[in-house]
């Protein structure tokens, strides 16, 4: 070999052939560095606890001092107009208050994809805590100025961070694991958002926060976790993709990933992004741009991922579960539980949510997407028709079918917990390239938050006017939901994105051009050598080329 043009790095791994053909051939998945796994374990704690962590939180503590709210509400309004308000307006200002978190959320929702893509994953969850941080302010003056307006703005402002971290927080997930766990951790998203639901029910009891003079303290609690991310966030490394993809600063993602890793960065992952990059350079023509929501919807490519994420989203809330937090004292009383055992009764939901994510959490990689997400589906219109049944019968005056009803309620929030919880929000990470991902969340999200603001809208009149037929606008969604992901969604368990878009395409009876998959699959072997040992030196500008002769 002429070594007058072969750079320092090849030499060194042309004299140390065996050792390089161990790390060309072993598979990634044995290479699982305690390290590495500590660093992305810690990781996904410190983006959590301020993430999908506070949509679980701002959910249930909302609860516990509806009471105390809507009388603060009364009197407000009697000493400014020196007149009560009725019953069904007071009803009316609360309910506008809880449907504020949801507007917020779907403007977080679309905050999100530019957030991301400006700023990055890692910078993105941190600049949104100054949304918790102004609303938390808020609700703690309010009382002392007599507002019941700040309350509601300060929901809102919940909302929007709650809509930010909802989408960006499963992408830096899903972006910063490998593929063999890719799933686990995506899904402990879902995880921190029911231990978010159970801990803000917990911190609700009266014995604690949940008591009247404490309430405005109890809404502002959110700023804690927040203040936690802020301090251990940062010393945690930014998603290796859109390092590479997005800033094409190729250097720190090797860096990146080497400490998510473990040490080094892993051949066949670097490979597998820099054929990403190099497809987004085949297409564009120069470094990867984001797309808009608007250039997404227009891409017969992606039209059928587009429309699958979408369905999820929208009857991820659709199916009701998240109606059953906001409004459980109201679905407890009508189940015949006495007022007073209601506020121990909803801890149990919490407890059941978070019990399921676990246990989905541990199976995601053995039993795979699809069947989660379908099953959960499935068990979710079961129980719709049990619960239904128990009402009826509950409503002749039948013994004992208030507490059928009430353990249909914690069955439909275990099977939600099962697929639906944690696999809705994975799927616009696996499915869609780092151009589209953002794009993706964005209309993935706004789905899910118009969806969650229907429901929380609707469902007090859909109790009101249908009784105990309640459930069954549920039911229709979770059949369709079933029916319609089983037949477009292929299953997405430890394959590539190359491989999962392969599977879309052959479901929906799409063929792609040779030519136009070959950029995707070639990079050139100078570069993938290079990485075989994780370095982070630039290639020889001869070598690259392919100028060096190899006699």
């Amino acid at each position: 070999m002429n070594s007058s043009c072969e750079p320092e790095e090849t030499r060194k791994l042309s004299v140390e052939p065996e050792e390089t053909r161990k790390l060309s051939v072993e598979p990634e998945e044995t290479r699982k560095p305690s390290g590495g796994t500590r660093t992305l374990a810690l990781t996904v704690c410190s983006a959590a606890i301020g993430g999908t962590f506070q949509y679980g939180y701002n959910i249930s503590i909302i609860n516990a001092p509806t009471n105390y709210i809507q009388s603060f509400i009364n009197e407000t309004y009697a000493e400014r107009w020196g007149t009560v308000l009725e019953t069904p307006q007071v009803t009316l200002v609360w309910t506008l208050i809880v449907s504020a978190f949801s507007l917020g959320g779907w403007l977080g929702a679309l905050l999100a994809g530019p957030l991301s893509v400006r700023f990055g994953r890692k910078n993105s969850l941190l600049l949104n805590n100054s949304f918790l941080f102004a609303g938390a302010v808020l609700v703690l003056t309010s009382r002392a100025a007599r507002s019941y307006e700040m309350i509601l703005v300060a929901r809102f402002l919940v909302g929007v961070n709650s809509g930010v971290s909802m989408n960006v927080q499963p992408m830096y997930f899903g972006e910063s694991a490998p593929t063999h766990q890719r799933g686990a951790v995506a899904f402990s998203s879902a995880v921190f958002t029911a231990f978010g639901i159970f801990l803000g029910q917990v911190v609700g009891l009266t014995g604690l926060l949940g008591a009247e003079p404490l309430w405005p303290h109890l809404l502002a609690s959110n700023a804690l976790p927040g203040l936690i991310q802020l301090v251990t966030l940062p010393w945690f490394p930014e998603s290796p993709r859109y390092l590479l993809i997005d800033r094409g600063d190729r250097e720190a993602c090797v860096r990146a990933l080497a400490r998510l890793r473990g040490g080094e960065a892993p051949a066949l992952e670097m490979e597998e992004m820099l054929q990403e990059q190099e497809q987004q350079k085949s297409k564009s023509g120069s470094a990867a741009s984001a797309k808009t929501p608007c250039s997404l919807i227009k891409d017969p490519d992606l039209r059928s991922q587009l429309r699958t994420v979408m369905a999820a989203s929208s009857a991820m809330m659709l199916c009701g579960n998240d109606s059953i937090y906001f409004y459980a004292y109201y679905i407890f009383l009508a189940a015949g539980i006495p007022p007073e055992k209601i506020q121990y009764i909803t801890i149990g939901t919490g407890a059941s949510e978070l019990t399921a994510s676990i246990l989905s959490n541990l199976l995601i990689e053995r039993v795979g997407r699809r069947y989660l997400l379908v099953g959960g589906y499935g068990l979710m219109s079961f129980w719709s028709v049990v619960f239904t049944v128990a009402l009826i019968l509950q409503s002749r005056g039948v013994a004992g079918m208030a507490y059928v009803s009430m353990a249909c309620v914690f069955a439909y929030i275990l099977s939600f917990g099962l697929g639906p919880a944690g696999v809705t929000g994975i799927l616009p990470a696996e499915i869609f390239d780092q151009t589209a991902r953002p794009a993706a969340y964005m209309m993935a999200g706004s789905c899910m938050w118009i969806s969650l603001f229907l429901v929380g809208m609707l469902f007090p009149f859909i109790v009101k006017y249908l009784g105990s037929f309640c459930f069954l606008p549920f039911l229709a969604v979770c059949l369709v939901s079933a029916v319609f992901l089983g037949l477009t969604l292929p299953e997405t368990k430890g394959k590539t994105l190359a491989e999962i878009t392969a599977e879309f395409d052959r479901k929906n009876g799409v063929k792609k051009k040779k030519e136009e998959e070959r950029p995707y699959m070639e990079v050139d072997e100078p570069v993938r050598e290079h990485y075989q040992l994780g370095k982070a030196q630039d290639l020889d500008p001869e070598l690259k080329n392919g100028d060096c002769d190899p006699n």
